[in-house]
């Protein structure tokens, strides 16, 4: 397979953006990371920031941009709207959509939606995460998308047939920082996977979910009558919010879960899920985005032939 370039990949989020020169193999032969999220870029716009990596790369202008995450979202560059569940995720790249008024063939993602009354949900990017996971480990039922706000998706074979979002990564930011237990926590800082205080954290989380209002302020009294630290505090904070998540996700022993992360995200849902007796199916984050993110592309111009450059 030829290594040359081929395809510019672009994960775009809210607070963070990350581009990657890519061959149509696969392999990745350039990378631009930034802080340069949809919240950064309305007043510079979405082209001029993603120009100015392209630029820094001297990437030519012949080649084309696959973009996930919320550069497709109401807020965001051009919206791409979002596909039902059930879906078939090997066709999101088939509903990816053409930016307009731009010189570089530019396309956007969609989102998928559960489109529900009672419990609705969206994602956006993470659709894309979840094609790679998919091609990287076919077969999975059950995928764990930890992140600010965590997703946890069902599928059959290809097809998702639903998913739920738990905002547990905000919730850990909030209340470490701007609650009662800043005082006890010392703010956001980072939690050791192997921490006692985050694993006992997990298993009372899991087991005993509608006590964990109480077991949050307990970690402010634990402060106060026996002296426990700001580490200890964050790990137990940490693994009860994690914790409550897994029970709200129905995790039970046994079981086997394609866990799609990286970095301490990674390290601190294996050692989570691990504890609650899942058999955990590690799927880095970055490889699985990249992958659904070139697919998608492959996709989209064999749909779209008449757009093709030579």
């Amino acid at each position: 397979m030829s290594t040359a370039p081929a395809i510019i990949a672009v994960d775009w989020g809210t607070s963070s953006f990350r581009l990657w020169l890519m061959s149509n193999d696969g392999t990745v032969l350039a990378e631009h990371r930034s802080h340069e999220g949809m919240s950064e870029v309305a007043e510079r716009g979405f082209e001029t920031v993603l120009e100015s990596h392209l630029k820094a790369l001297s990437i030519p202008d012949s080649l084309p941009v696959v973009i996930c995450g919320m550069a497709g979202s109401r807020q965001g560059w051009v919206e791409t709207g979002y596909i039902n569940t059930p879906a078939d995720v090997t066709t999101i790249g088939e509903n990816a959509v053409l930016v307009p008024g731009v010189a570089r063939r530019t396309i956007i993602i969609p989102g998928l939606a559960v489109r529900s009354h009672n419990e609705p949900d969206v994602m956006r990017g993470e659709e894309t995460q979840l094609l790679g996971a998919h091609l990287e480990l076919p077969g999975g039922e059950r995928y764990c998308m930890p992140g600010t706000h965590s997703k946890w998706v069902s599928m059959n074979g290809a097809m998702v047939t639903g998913f739920e979002t738990f905002m547990t990564g905000e919730l850990f930011a909030t209340i470490s920082a701007r609650t009662i237990l800043v005082h006890s926590t010392g703010g956001e800082g980072p939690v050791d996977a192997q921490d006692p205080a985050f694993l006992t954290g997990v298993r009372d989380g899991w087991t005993r979910p509608e006590k964990t209002t109480h077991h949050l302020f307990s970690i402010r009294a634990g402060q106060l009558l026996h002296g426990r630290g700001p580490d200890e505090n964050r790990a137990r904070l940490s693994g009860l919010l994690i914790g409550a998540e897994l029970a709200g996700a129905g995790v039970r022993g046994g079981e086997q879960i394609g866990l799609v992360a990286s970095g301490a995200l990674q390290r601190l849902y294996h050692a989570a899920l691990s504890e609650c007796g899942v058999q955990v199916r590690d799927i880095d984050a970055d490889v699985a985005v990249r992958r659904g993110l070139v697919d998608s592309w492959h996709s989209f111009s064999n749909l779209n032939g008449d757009l093709k450059r030579a």
